[in-house]
């Protein structure tokens, strides 16, 4: 396994907060080609491999479609609920020296407030990739929704760390 890289008293703030933007611009970009150049909308489902398909599809709810707003009122306090999340993770992040956990953390703001600019543009998350096999589809999903699944993925990894060098030590 990989290293965990630690700057001793060296905040990684300006590292997660990075990403978060980088995240964040990166999804809305995309977002917008796709419904305005691309035009998705328009072409239905687009086959690009036997397991994957591009379409346009707005969760007006959260993660498959729990807690679904229907109005304008509730998309605003599901973006404001992703605010205050954010905003609670860069508090979080003020005290990271861990490079991975700062880089997971940038991912799950970048992605949570991606997603929250969605929700009063188009009145829900915009969606775009299908993945699909043997005729089980999986949920629509966008860019922002890989980099919360990468983030979480990598704050599990960085939370096994000191788990494996405690192991290492007493062999």
């Amino acid at each position: 396994m990989g290293s965990i890289e630690v700057h001793q008293g060296r905040s990684t703030l300006p590292l997660g907060l990075w990403v978060a933007l980088a995240g964040l611009v990166i999804d809305q970009a995309h977002k917008y080609w796709m419904i305005y150049i691309y035009d998705i909308a328009s072409r239905g489902r687009v086959t690009v491999t036997p397991f994957l398909d591009l379409v346009h599809a707005i969760n007006p709810g959260i993660s498959y479609g729990l807690f679904e707003q229907s109005g304008g009122l509730g998309q605003w306090l599901l973006s404001g609920f992703a605010v205050l999340i954010s905003i609670a993770l860069v508090f979080w992040l003020l005290s990271q020296t861990s490079r991975i956990k700062a880089v997971s953390i940038g991912l799950i703001i970048g992605g949570a407030l991606a997603n929250a600019i969605d929700r009063p543009i188009y009145g829900g998350v915009a969606d775009f990739f299908s993945l699909h096999a043997f005729g089980f589809y999986w949920y629509i999903f966008n860019l922002a929704d890989v980099w919360i699944v990468a983030g979480v993925i990598g704050l599990l990894y960085d939370s096994t760390g000191e788990s494996r060098k405690k192991t290492a030590k007493a062999a």
